[in-house]
């Protein structure tokens, strides 16, 4: 047996497995860090969030990944050399982490790496039949993995099309396996830069749960404030939002868009939803000359809408509960609209969960990467809600 299938075993074989799950949105705010420890495996998993971190990227980061990120039309050899490099760089960070937490990186069994989408195409998308679905994301696995010295599973996403899935969302995996909950139905809320939700009946039947894209959470926000004050992330504490009155000329136009008719399960991304739509819309309604603070206010409520109405799509008030994360429930006016329109639900974040509601989405790959190990007794899958019940991520060694 080759040592690197005997170390595999042996990581398998552990009754506690130490996973660094790693995420990196579209927000490019940085790159989530979260070390797990696991336990178990399908729907008997238990995970201990040990340490986690956010790891702010460096402006050359978000310049370089700008210069491709959701854009069909790009330079070839700058993708190409965003492959390696973007693993080096997410290496070096986890490296860092680890010397700041005094943890060798022997101890650590595997890391699970997203990686950063640069480009997300579902077929309901592009509408090319001649195509299926597909995404892209960057930051090699190999390299990630000699760069640390861990093995890495990685690119997870291509599994879930290959089995018929769409790539997205994945987040119904970690859901269904660490949140399910016997006595109370539950919304998984993610409000990262497209805002998600996962469906899960208090009966745990696979057959009845499903994740879905919902719309723009930040994306358009936070692309509306670089555009307009160059350095600023996002509009923090909704500072400009809440200066705004709301444009329901503008509101009605960006609620448009013929992804809001598809029924659930579906999938989108920035390739869709950002800054030239908001300008087709503007156009559209006549409101091109509408000050910045009204338009922030208005991308604010677009997002809060869209996110309202899947969640009454998706579930009666009575004895549902929704649980948020994601950047999303930094925003005061987001989350103020949220409550206001649904005041018959019960809405916490995952801290109640005892999981970071800011690592939620790393700890979920985390999951993903655990089940690729010792995973298989309990196959959950939901064919009918595009949600194939495979091993998803590849092995890197790392010599």
């Amino acid at each position: 047996m080759h040592h690197h299938i005997e170390k595999l075993y042996q990581s398998a074989a552990k009754p506690q497995r130490k996973i660094i799950g790693l995420m990196s949105g579209t927000s490019l705010d940085g790159l989530d860090i979260a070390l797990c420890s696991i336990s178990g495996d399908g729907l008997d998993t238990q995970v201990t969030l040990e340490r986690f971190t956010t790891v702010s990227y460096q402006n050359d980061y978000r310049q370089r990944v700008r210069s491709v990120f959701s854009k069909r039309d790009v330079d070839l050899q700058t993708v190409t050399l965003l492959n390696p490099w973007i693993g080096i760089e997410h290496g070096r960070m986890i490296n860092q982490c680890l010397a700041d937490w005094q943890i060798p990186a022997a101890q650590i069994d595997v890391i699970a790496s997203h990686g950063q989408t640069v480009f997300h195409c579902p077929l309901r998308q592009h509408n090319d039949q001649r195509w299926g679905n597909a995404t892209l994301q960057l930051g090699d696995g190999d390299h990630l993995a000699v760069t640390t010295g861990i093995t890495t599973i990685s690119d997870f996403r291509q599994k879930h099309i290959a089995a018929g899935g769409e790539g997205a969302p994945l987040a119904v995996y970690g859901d269904y396996l660490l949140f399910s909950s016997a006595s109370e139905n539950r919304i998984m809320l993610n409000i990262g830069g497209i805002a998600n939700l996962t469906w899960l009946p208090k009966s745990r039947d696979a057959n009845s749960v499903f994740s879905t894209d919902i719309g723009p959470g930040n994306t358009m926000m936070d692309a509306y404030i670089q555009q307009l004050m160059p350095g600023q992330l996002f509009d923090e504490g909704a500072k400009l939002a809440l200066q705004g009155q709301v444009s329901a000329k503008l509101l009605a136009a960006l609620k448009q868009d013929p992804f809001f008719a598809l029924g659930f399960p579906k999938t989108t991304g920035p390739e869709v939803f950002n800054l030239n739509y908001l300008a087709r819309a503007q156009q559209i309604s006549g409101t091109s000359a509408l000050a910045p603070a009204d338009v922030m206010a208005t991308l604010n409520q677009f997002s809060a809408q869209m996110i309202i109405g899947a969640i009454q799509q998706s579930c009666a008030a009575e004895n549902c509960v929704i649980y948020a994360s994601g950047g999303g429930i930094h925003n005061p006016m987001l989350m103020s609209q949220l409550q206001q329109a649904l005041p018959q639900y019960r809405i916490t974040t995952t801290a109640e969960l005892a999981i970071n509601p800011d690592a939620k989405e790393a700890v979920l790959f985390a999951i993903l990467a655990n089940e690729c190990l010792v995973g298989g007794k309990q196959r959950f899958s939901n064919a009918r809600e595009g949600i194939p019940g495979v091993t998803m991520g590849k092995i890197s060694f790392a010599d």
